[in-house]
């Protein structure tokens, strides 16, 4: 990815205004879901998630916060060297991994190399790329997390945001935590 899209969201948009609690969110929830599926957390980052009080977990109903409240959970009871053998174990293993983070091996409706190549295509409209030193395809879903967190701080239009999502993101990150929870 480009510099750009490396950026952490800043609270502001391509104009310089304040971006709404729920972009904000949306884009720190895209920023720690690519940084858990680059690498294991290390124990700050393990204690950022974990910390607070049990009580901030209370009282919100749906989906999301309960998964907040399990990877707060999870978060205090792991140690960064067993969440690291257990992140190596399934994205990195001996020999081959048993779960690719690389979203085009699932996308079962286009050709892998096809859906890497239109989403080069549309990156480098966009003039994001992959930095120099980088080995990692830009399929690797903490790239595509990394590019919803860029259009949501840029302000990119929900029309975007939601087409990107829906080709790049959702196709092949369902099959993916599919496999990661397999």
């Amino acid at each position: 990815m480009s510099d750009a899209a490396a950026q952490p969201a800043a609270g502001r948009d391509r104009h310089g205004h304040a971006l709404s609690e729920e972009d904000s969110g949306r884009a720190d929830f895209y920023a720690l879901l690519g940084r858990l599926f680059y690498a294991a957390p290390d124990a700050a980052l393990l204690d950022a998630i974990a910390g607070g009080t049990a009580e901030q977990d209370d009282g919100a109903a749906g989906a999301l916060p309960a998964a907040w409240a399990r990877l707060r959970a999870a978060s205090r009871a792991a140690t960064p060297d067993s969440v690291k053998e257990e992140h190596d174990a399934l994205f990195i293993g001996v020999g081959k991994a048993p779960v690719t983070p690389y979203t085009s091996g699932y996308v079962a409706q286009v050709a892998p190399d096809r859906h890497l190549l239109q989403l080069r295509e549309l990156l480098g409209q966009w003039g994001l790329g992959r930095q120099d030193g980088v080995f990692d395809s830009e399929d690797h879903i903490s790239g595509l997390c990394d590019v919803m967190r860029f259009l949501i701080s840029k302000n990119q239009p929900l029309e975007m945001q939601k087409r990107f999502f829906d080709d790049y993101v959702l196709t092949g990150a369902l099959p993916l935590c599919d496999a990661v929870i397999a």
